[in-house]
């Protein structure tokens, strides 16, 4: 559906609280670094996540716990540099905020100020809320993430979908209107039942964003590199592969080296 928002010269929390009122699913995907943001940006995404999945897709790392918030803010200062349109979010990564508050605060304050990002989001709900209240108090924008929450892995042991037990359930609902009074702008909701996810989406007046959460949600995310298909480890049932980059590449790169290795290249008109 194509609306007057494709237009706003500026995503801002205002304009994703409109869009949900008025019916305009909220596109988001990740990046982290200049180039790739400069062509998601000039596509009219509406959100551009810095996620701490960067510690996966960027640094190798088996889960998103050990990048740190240098190595976020480098990113996503990064990122900012190439943006005029999109909201530009950036994950707090895991040790920035969980059980220290003025931590928290500090934390986000470097983010918003070392990087020019336009907000920070950080997973839970009750555990955490006492770092989300001072993080709002400061001005900064917060949104949260329920649901499966990466930084939470060793707790759980398995990256299978959550809150599918009714206290489970009864809990993430809970959650979700503790964000959302707290003052959340938004939140992403990660591998939960579809059902569930829509009734979050209706029970609360902030934009619920999904992953894996069904499509009766205000807007999906998606990690880039899984949907450009330059990952292929990663296959969720959700996750929904728009190109085969890994193929591609390889494909130039072979040809690139076939014709170095054959003088192919560079020929008369590639020299000086």
């Amino acid at each position: 559906m194509i609306t007057s928002y494709r237009n706003v010269p500026k995503v801002t929390t205002h304009v994703l609280q409109e869009m949900k009122l008025k019916g305009e699913k909220i596109a988001m995907l990740t990046a982290y670094d200049y180039s790739f943001a400069k062509i998601l940006d000039g596509t009219g995404i509406d959100i551009i996540l810095v996620g701490d999945s960067a510690s996966n897709v960027m640094a190798g790392h088996t889960s998103t716990l050990p990048i740190t918030l240098n190595e976020m803010i480098y990113h996503a200062s990064s990122v900012v540099r190439a943006v005029k349109r999109a909201l530009v979010i950036v994950d707090m990564p895991f040790g920035t905020y969980q059980g220290n508050s003025k931590e928290a605060l500090s934390s986000s304050i470097r983010i918003m100020k070392e990087s020019g990002a336009d907000a920070v989001k950080l997973e839970g709900g009750k555990e955490v809320i006492e770092s989300v209240d001072r993080i709002l108090s400061a001005g900064i924008p917060v949104m949260g993430h329920l649901g499966l929450t990466p930084q939470s892995i060793h707790k759980f042991g398995t990256y299978v979908v959550r809150a599918t037990t009714e206290a489970e359930a009864a809990k993430l609902i809970e959650d979700a209107h503790l964000l959302d009074n707290a003052g959340c702008f938004g939140i992403v909701l990660e591998k939960i039942p579809a059902k569930l996810a829509a009734r979050v989406s209706k029970e609360v007046k902030v934009p619920i964003i999904g992953i894996g959460a069904g499509k009766e949600v205000d807007g999906q995310v998606l990690v880039l590199h899984d949907m450009l298909g330059i990952t292929l480890e990663f296959s969720p049932r959700f996750l929904r592969r728009y190109h085969n980059l890994y193929e591609e590449i390889r494909g130039s790169v072979t040809s690139y080296i076939n014709d170095v290795k054959s003088l192919e290249f560079p020929n008369e008109r590639e020299q000086y």
